[in-house]
């Protein structure tokens, strides 16, 4: 069983190896109307989901269902924080990850091991989570929403596209900050082109990358696809001939991704996306340029939880302290 999904009121065994609970009861009309949102939790930066949470419901009116993925030992702990905050009228469904799915998938590396926990990887296997949904939006955690999700949510997916990304060039007002912290934007920063495989594919290495921290997915054609098997593939050959690895730009989950969806994608707006908030603790966006944004991004080591980090005011408008106490947030006063 890789995932085992519940909701507060009732949780009814069926196939797909996973659990699925009494939203299996509501009309096709209401199931249409819903927009999934897949999130992880983790230990160590459960705030972050909450935060995240928290934004994502505060700015729209839809009718949201969350998918809250955590590893056995979290889940308590992340629903025991919704159920006593003001997050307790979502509607959310706890969803445990088994990482036994990513054995022999993963290649160790000491170099960012943040980057090789399993629910890095949970973005690979939406199919298992979604089953009843055309359409799914994943996230990350470390985002805050500041539009109205429904706009990101009616994203157009071209035909025979399982996915939208934020294309890494697709955005001048960030290239100044791309280049003055030293940041990869093409395949070159995530592959290993000294390796035969990847030079085989034929894609050249100044290709603009793209970020999969927020991903538009069409279940149908991922599944179509088979896109969660390619993605495996890839993880599988890295492990034995090393074609990436957290040294280079975007560590282990973005560069199987590149790969497989690599001239298969559409665009996310650009505005939906503004990243690279957490690279830097020295180098920040304008105030202008960031409230204009519809969704932040501190991806990289500086997380606004933690101490440095920039424009964390952005970050703690909407974060909710922890009822337990766990969790805290790190500060230069504290």
């Amino acid at each position: 069983m890789w995932f085992w999904i519940s909701d507060s009121s009732c949780c009814v065994p069926c196939q797909m190896r996973m659990c699925i609970g009494c939203a299996d009861l509501e009309s096709p009309e209401e199931m249409e109307e819903e927009i999934p949102i897949v999130i992880c939790a983790a230990a160590g930066r459960m705030g972050a989901a909450v935060a995240a949470i928290s934004s994502i419901y505060s700015n729209t009116e839809a009718n949201l269902l969350f998918y809250i993925v955590g590893l056995k030992t979290t889940i308590p702990h992340i629903r025991k924080w919704i159920e006593n905050s003001k997050l307790k009228e979502i509607k959310f469904k706890v969803v445990e990850f088994n990482p036994m799915v990513l054995k022999g998938k993963i290649r160790q590396d000491a170099s960012r091991p943040e980057l090789l926990q399993p629910l890095n990887f949970v973005r690979f296997y939406l199919p298992l989570l979604i089953q009843k949904h055309e359409k799914v939006i994943y996230l990350d955690d470390d985002i805050i929403v500041q539009g109205d999700i429904q706009e990101l949510y009616d994203t157009k997916l071209a035909p025979g596209h399982a996915a939208a990304f934020s294309d890494d060039c697709d955005l001048p007002s960030t290239h100044e900050m791309v280049r003055s912290v030293g940041m990869q934007n093409t395949y070159m920063g995530f592959l290993d082109y000294r390796k035969q495989a990847i030079r085989d594919l034929g894609i050249s290495p100044s290709t603009c990358s793209f970020n999969p921290g927020v991903i538009v997915a069409n279940m149908t054609e991922w599944k179509h696809q088979r896109i969660t098997k390619q993605l495996e593939k890839w993880m599988q050959r890295n492990v034995e001939e090393n074609l990436y690895s957290s040294t280079l730009g975007g560590g282990v989950a973005t560069s199987p991704m590149l790969i497989v969806f690599h001239g298969k994608y559409s665009a996310i707006n650009p505005m939906w996306h503004i990243r690279h908030l957490g690279w830097s603790p020295d180098t920040r966006y304008s105030e202008h340029f960031l409230q204009e944004a519809k969704l932040l991004h501190w991806n990289g080591r500086y997380k606004p939880w933690d101490y440095p980090s920039v424009h964390t005011d952005l970050w703690e408008n909407w974060f909710i302290p922890d009822p337990s106490g766990k969790f805290k947030l790190t500060r230069p006063d504290s």
